[in-house]
């Protein structure tokens, strides 16, 4: 297999088979808090996207040649942390200048990218993970690729939750199921639909 034979199972396996929403539960509260409207919806996904990318490859970098090089593997989820939050950090200031109507729309839930599960776990799991032959380990541009593809999966579930979730507003429901509820069965839904992409052999 070539390499981008590698890219494609890398993309179809972040994207779909294990995307990390849906399979490892990771990244759940924007899920449900931002999945109300498609434009916030969207414009979460893409910060999602351009911090994840950037962490991946930015956590690469120091795990390799820092923590590895001294002996500070223990400060390793420290570091990371450290480096999503100024990462973060930059972005919100992007987004407050260049689109106050977004920044506002994102509200409590753009910081809270700091604090997403999602973003410190794909870092982590670049550091261990192994191409498609199971023997070589990635290397900085399959971190930084794969931290791209994952924010893809999180935007394409992110969009369709959200797409689901406003042709529900117009659904009369029991009053019971509205909101938060019917939003946990919906997530329950769709992670049984994508656990059907663990049976692709690719």
């Amino acid at each position: 297999m070539g390499y981008f034979g590698e890219l494609f199972v890398m993309a179809m396996t972040a994207i779909f088979i294990q995307n990390f929403v849906l399979s490892r539960f990771l990244g759940l509260c924007p899920y449900l808090g931002v999945s109300k409207k498609l434009d916030s919806a969207l414009g979460m996904g893409m910060a999602v996207i351009f911090v994840m990318t950037l962490a991946s490859a930015i956590t690469f970098l120091i795990n390799k040649y820092l923590l590895l090089q001294f002996g500070l593997m223990y400060l390793q989820t420290i570091a990371f942390i450290l480096t999503i939050a100024a990462l973060v950090q930059f972005v919100e200031m992007v987004i407050q200048k260049n689109a106050p109507a977004l920044y506002k729309s994102l509200g409590v839930f753009l910081p809270l990218i700091t604090t997403n599960c999602a973003v410190l776990g794909v870092a982590i799991i670049n550091t261990t993970a192994f191409r498609s032959d199971g023997i070589t380990p990635y290397n900085f541009l399959d971190s930084t690729l794969n931290g791209f593809f994952s924010g893809v999966g999180f935007t394409f579930v992110l969009l369709a939750m959200a797409g689901i979730r406003q042709r529900l507003e117009k659904v009369d429901l029991p009053k019971s199921m509205r909101g938060m509820p019917i939003a946990l069965v919906l997530a329950g839904i769709m992670a049984l639909a994508f656990y059907g992409f663990m049976g692709f052999k690719i």
